[in-house]
């Protein structure tokens, strides 16, 4: 059994009562809130989010200080290799032999629907912040998951909308051949030609790719104004390093990079980086709260935090003071009780968990630095605007989820 529209409903009413009644009526269900953390530790999205990831949500535990309504929290974590059959797998022996309350972390949006499948048939809770399908809590949403930090919808509605606007009236898209890749072209499509322009072609590569010089040249051919990257973590490092390396923007074509992190920035520089246009979901230089959590973060990791590895944290915290408030550590009523608490933080502002399972955010349209105008190693953005929450996400009116139309 999974929990639905109507035990939702009830456990709000439960996470009610034990509000009510205080600690003293707590129900946990073992001897131990147990978080297992799975990514890509190792691989292509190692970077973004990997061992950084589970630095960041380590910081949450101790800061929460070690232990929810008296029983400690413990923390493991897996490399899923980016393979859905391996997070699955992964996620079945967590529950069965661990008793896992939470999975969180994940990247690959492949990995992240085949996890969410077990864990509804196993009445479990996860929350995903590295991936990127819009799909996670549209078609394939679950009373039994919430999706944190970012998603395709906004990122094709931030990017691809400044970029058609500025001229950019034809596209070629290079998509990564996955559930993430399929969500982020499908989207920025719809953008492009809502907004008067035109997608004139595209290939789709296998993931991961280290070899992209055959799709730049069909980039090249296709004479169209943008070559949108529908990829991520190394695969758009090479896909850029190939396009500067056949000269694709000397022949007036550019690149859009549609879903950038400030690792794939650092790691490729601010003369191959600069001017471009990228959306994102929190920036470590945005103000003073992020800046104070940054440099905690930089000072354990040695390195300034990506959008994910920043909600990890957020994310987990929110988990934590739900589990506290709530009083127990049932999936169901953690959920709801989730819920019905605003988020605002370091990370979010304006945040809340809508009834898809999105977590809804400010988010932000930035532009890359030029070498001239940084003045440090990691002040590589410039914050252009504030895409409000209420506008940066699909519309439920829109929704395919079972939990909104039902």
């Amino acid at each position: 059994m999974t929990f639905n529209k109507r035990t939702l409903a009830g456990a709000i009413a439960v996470a009610t009562t034990a509000l009510a009644g205080g600690t003293a009526q707590a129900q946990m269900s073992d001897d131990a809130v147990r978080i297992g953390y799975l990514a890509d530790m190792s691989g292509t999205y190692r970077d973004l989010a990997g061992p950084g990831g589970l630095e960041a949500l380590n910081m949450a535990v101790e800061d929460f200080g070690g232990e929810v309504n008296g029983v400690p929290i413990e923390v493991f974590s897996a490399d899923d290799r980016n393979s859905a059959d391996v997070g699955a797998n992964t996620v079945r022996e967590w529950i069965d032999q661990r008793n896992v309350d939470l999975v969180a972390g994940m990247v690959a949006s492949s990995v992240s629907i085949a996890v969410t499948k077990v864990l509804e048939e196993n009445d479990g809770l996860a929350i995903i912040s590295g991936s990127a399908a819009s799909s996670i809590t549209n078609e394939h949403c679950t009373p039994n998951h919430i999706h944190w930090v970012y998603d395709t919808y906004p990122l094709a509605h931030g990017t691809a909308k400044a970029v058609v606007e500025q001229g950019g009236d034809t596209w070629f898209m290079l998509t990564a051949d996955y559930a993430f890749g399929h969500a982020l072209e499908g989207d920025v499509t719809k953008v492009v030609e809502e907004n008067g322009g035109e997608v004139v072609g595209g290939v789709r590569h296998p993931f991961p790719t280290s070899d992209f010089s055959s799709y730049i040249l069909q980039a090249q051919g296709s004479g169209a104004d943008i070559v949108g990257l529908a990829n991520a973590g190394s695969d758009t490092v090479n896909a850029i390093k190939t396009a500067s390396q056949f000269g694709l923007t000397q022949t007036g074509q550019q690149l859009a990079g549609l879903l950038i992190f400030l690792n794939d920035v650092h790691a490729m520089g601010l003369e191959a980086t600069q001017g471009l246009l990228l959306t994102t979901g929190w920036y470590w230089d945005m103000d003073e709260q992020s800046r104070e959590w940054a440099e905690r973060y930089f000072e354990r990791v040695g390195r300034m935090p990506t959008m994910v590895q920043a909600g990890v944290y957020s994310s987990t915290m929110h988990y934590l003071n739900a589990v506290e408030a709530a009083g127990t550590d049932e999936p169901e009523v953690v959920r709801a009780q989730m819920g019905e608490m605003p988020v605002e933080d370091f990370f979010s502002r304006n945040g809340r968990i809508r009834e898809d399972g999105r977590m809804v955010h400010d988010m932000y349209l930035a532009q890359v630095k030029s070498p001239e105008e940084s003045t440090g190693e990691w002040d590589l953005y410039e914050i252009k605007s504030t895409i409000p929450a209420e506008e940066a996400y699909r519309p439920l009116s829109e929704s395919q989820c079972d939990l909104v139309n039902q």
